[in-house]
């Protein structure tokens, strides 16, 4: 017998908050997915229900185990984004199976690194997936069990269609601590070897209250996902999901036009993007002067979002609706936030005036602390590595959305993690200061500071200031030689439309505006570059270890 929403509000299981959503709100869509077009050019779609999405996994999640594939086996999950990744990775919930996922953008040889690493037992993938897996076998040894979602090939196993139990029959959810682990998800590796991030049945539970409470976010609401894992939260709130047309490895060449045909059709209430994204998205609709009324919230992640941006926007939206910029990572989200309002009316000037990057107050329940910037392990916790309001350190976290730990990596734990009262503290591996009013300023990851013989210099402060010339697209300091005898280089990318010609004078008067500053009056290297190295998921990212490499090889 299935459980009844009293029970489902105890159980530790995450799937547990789908269970409940079907009971509460049966045929509210869950997820909406685009598949293909009629003759006209609209587009036609497919959807479950919450009860049908509910059912399907349960029919799946007895499919996996009748096929080997039982509570605590790590399996490889490479599935485009759409229903059948939903369903599956509710399936795998429920059965106690460790999905463990890789974003495929981050390129073929840190992906298989990471699956690697991972030693899964068992592989769920497309055909393309599959056909990577017999190309490089040596990453694979572990796995004894595949799944193909679509058309098998020359391998064995067994297709997502024959797993599917029937007739339907509840699945009774495994019987899961909160503690154990539910998921193994890679970082994207942008900036630095990917890592495996051990997430609890706990650490999702948090972050599907936090989201739903500090977003406000009403089980009547309709998302546009452009992130696929955010999909999996939406109907753990209750939320239907609607997939976007899109490649999610490449946000930066979204085309807009199918992403508003999917906010016009289904009144898209709420949307998760990354700022590269929302730079098209705003571009565009300014342009053909179109107005987004049934938006409430947008949510931007994965990169400092600038001031633009939010302009951009500000004239597509309704005055009611506010665009949030979350701070946190695969490690910790969401772990800070702030909102387009307070953005523009009050920080958005200091940023240009080389403050850095306001990115808000604490979640409630999240603890946020800056301490002394160190390379090396921290083992043990003490109040006296916390900095005063105005110094910049390493932002340090604790709380329920916080991950405890790596897969299998104690090094990785040693740099990253500080232990304290039977918690752990995460090192963000990001500075920042905190004001007299409780707000947290981003300068810059920690490995990017460029330290000279007089000074420490952080990346987004610095940049900020030669950003404010109307030629310069975006900027990024580097650091060439060895810490703590660094020289400082200021790398230059132009808008597309600047003539060659302009070069020298743009530098003359980007050394008048670094000299006006005390973080940049010491900066006397400009160098310029056509297109900046940036990571494969946000676009937003500047590679500098890359940038570094090429300075030096320029200045040479």
């Amino acid at each position: 017998m299935s459980e009844n929403s009293s029970d489902l509000n105890n159980i530790a299981n995450i799937a547990g908050h789908l269970r409940r959503m079907a009971q509460i709100q049966p045929y509210k869509k869950a997820v909406v997915a685009p598949a293909g077009r009629n003759e006209d050019g609209l587009v036609r779609y497919i959807h479950m229900t919450l009860r049908q999405l509910d059912k399907e996994s349960d029919c799946l999640a007895h499919g996996l185990e009748a096929a080997g594939i039982t509570q605590g086996m790590r399996t490889v999950l490479m599935v485009t984004p759409g229903l059948e990744f939903i369903t599956l990775t509710f399936a795998l919930f429920k059965a106690g199976i460790i999905p463990v996922i890789v974003d495929p953008g981050m390129g073929i040889k840190p992906m298989l690194r990471c699956l690697g690493v991972s030693r899964a037992e068992a592989f769920i993938g497309i055909p393309r997936a599959h056909l990577m897996r017999k190309i490089y076998p040596k990453h694979f040894k572990t796995v004894r069990k595949w799944v193909t979602v679509g058309r098998r090939w020359l391998w064995g196993g067994v297709k997502l269609d024959e797993l599917r139990y029937r007739p339907w029959k509840p699945y009774p959810l495994a019987q899961v601590q909160n503690n154990e682990t539910a998921a193994i998800l890679f970082t994207s590796g942008s900036t630095g070897p990917a890592k495996g991030v051990v997430y609890t049945h706990a650490t999702f539970d948090a972050q599907v209250r936090h989201i739903r409470s500090r977003f406000e976010i009403s089980s009547d609401e309709i998302d546009l996902p452009t992130f696929p894992l955010f999909a999996l939260f939406d109907p753990a709130m209750g939320m239907t999901a609607v997939i976007p047309d899109m490649d999610p490895t490449k946000p930066a060449q979204a085309e807009p036009q199918k992403l508003l045909e999917a906010i016009f059709n289904h009144g898209v209430t709420n949307m998760f993007a990354s700022p590269a994204l929302l730079r098209r998205l705003g571009a565009y609709s300014n342009r053909k002067n179109i107005k987004l009324p049934s938006l409430k919230r947008i949510i931007c992640a994965g990169a400092p979002v600038t001031p633009d941006i939010l302009n951009s926007l500000n004239p597509v939206l309704d005055k009611d609706a506010e665009i949030f910029t979350p701070y946190g990572a695969t490690e910790a989200m969401p772990v800070i936030v702030i909102g387009s309002n307070e953005i523009l009316s009050k920080t958005a000037e200091l940023t240009k005036k080389g403050y850095g990057i306001c990115v808000g107050r604490p979640i409630k329940g999240i603890e946020v602390k800056i301490i002394n910037i160190y390379d090396d392990p921290i083992r043990i916790w003490s109040d006296d590595l916390v900095l005063q309001n105005g110094e910049i350190g390493e932002i340090a976290v604790r709380g329920d959305v916080v991950t405890q730990s790596y897969f299998e990596s104690p090094m990785d734990d040693l740099l990253a993690k500080i232990k304290t009262d039977g918690t752990v503290w995460h090192r963000m591996g990001d500075l920042g200061w905190q004001d007299k009013r409780g707000r947290i300023w981003f300068c810059g990851r920690k490995n990017h500071r460029v330290v000279t013989a007089q000074e420490t210099l952080f990346t987004i402060p610095c940049e900020s200031i030669f950003n404010n010339h109307p030629n310069v697209f975006r900027s990024a300091l580097v650091g060439i030689g060895d810490l703590p005898e660094q020289t400082p280089v200021i790398i230059i990318e132009l808008h597309p439309d600047q003539d060659d010609k302009n070069k020298s004078q743009i530098r003359q008067e980007l050394l008048e505006l670094a000299v006006l500053n005390e973080q940049t009056k010491d900066i006397d290297m400009i160098l310029f570059h056509n297109d900046f190295p940036v990571d494969v998921r946000h676009n937003s990212k500047i590679f500098r270890e890359k940038l570094a490499v090429w300075a030096s090889k320029q200045l040479e």
